[in-house]
């Protein structure tokens, strides 16, 4: 690999502290995976964007901080170049606002603010990124199966359901949501756009602030760079570990089993066996969440991050 090109990283962590919807191990999750960038994949650490939501931390992750440090990044990006985003904490799920999809859901991340960041917001960054930069999203976080809107499923859905563990799950149902913003705005509707654009203006969701008809701005570019490594199908829950449930530190069950992998693989390892591996280590450990993988062909069998002594593909 060109030791000229650069490797971003933007790590957001939410616990959501003192809140009815509080986790134990997200902040813990993106710590580790910055240490793992650092060490193993050669990340300059100036390089590696911290958000998490502890007291007094200096850059919280706020729906707008999370948007402005990947806009950051993408706008960095030249061709050759590795940016990854690690998202730990809530997520949940839409209702479709494409025409003909009256029943679908789509995805979203939930910020330390509620302002839902969407299937649609991933789309349009990995739109932007220049030709031959490539972006990978590691999200542990409920519903996270689909997060690029577009993307397509390289490794989908199990119908497997033996969990025998007991944990929280990184989730808030959109009817929690609709009444934290109703708090905010006083509005008396059930339209999540509506609170959305009320309480965060030009912060919110692009979902939310382009007209239908202008929807097929976000269409994948033919076979793009986007990669995602889901925590769970988009049906289902990812855990958080409690440490005081467990005897120890606390964790996210996806980003865990991702880090276990690794450490425990020194080789080259591409997307697709990171994400077998980790359901196999998750299934090992009696969790009912499946990750997923959506990416290009070509993507599927790269390597994870394209480590430092991988060959980059040449454009």
């Amino acid at each position: 690999m060109d030791k000229g090109k650069k490797r971003l990283a933007v790590l957001v962590g939410c616990n959501y502290p003192n809140t009815q919807y509080e986790l134990h191990g997200c902040i813990n999750d993106v710590v580790t995976m910055r240490d793992v960038l650092l060490e193993r994949f050669g990340f300059d650490p100036s390089h590696v964007q911290l958000l998490i939501d502890t007291p007094g931390s200096s850059v919280l992750p706020t729906g707008a901080n999370i948007k402005a440090a990947l806009d950051k990044m993408v706008n960095q990006a030249e061709a050759g170049d590795v940016l990854f985003f690690h998202y730990s904490g809530h997520g949940t799920r839409i209702p479709s606002l494409k025409p003909g999809h009256p029943l679908r859901q789509d995805e979203a991340i939930v910020p330390c603010d509620f302002n839902l960041i969407t299937d649609v917001d991933f789309r349009q960054l990995v739109n932007r990124l220049p030709k031959g930069a490539s972006l990978t999203i590691l999200s542990d976080s409920c519903h996270s199966g689909g997060l690029i809107d577009k993307e397509k499923e390289q490794i989908g859905p199990s119908t497997d359901k033996n969990t025998i563990v007991s944990y929280s799950a990184k989730s808030i149902p959109l009817e929690s949501i609709l009444d934290h913003l109703t708090s905010l705005t006083s509005i008396n509707t059930s339209d999540i756009g509506t609170h959305l654009l009320e309480s965060f203006g030009a912060d919110a969701s692009l979902k939310f602030r382009i007209p239908q008809h202008e929807s097929d701005l976000f269409e994948p570019l033919k076979a793009d760079e986007g990669i995602l490594l889901s925590g769970c199908q988009a049906n289902e829950t990812s855990a958080d570990m409690n440490a005081a449930e467990i005897g120890g530190k606390a964790y996210g069950a996806f980003s865990n089993a991702v880090q276990m992998v690794l450490n425990q693989n020194s080789g080259e390892l591409s997307n697709r066996q990171v994400v077998m591996m980790a359901r196999k280590v998750l299934e090992a450990q009696g969790f009912v969440q499946h990750p997923c993988l959506y990416c290009s062909d070509g993507n599927a069998d790269a390597t994870f991050l394209w480590q430092a002594n991988a060959e980059v593909e040449s454009y």
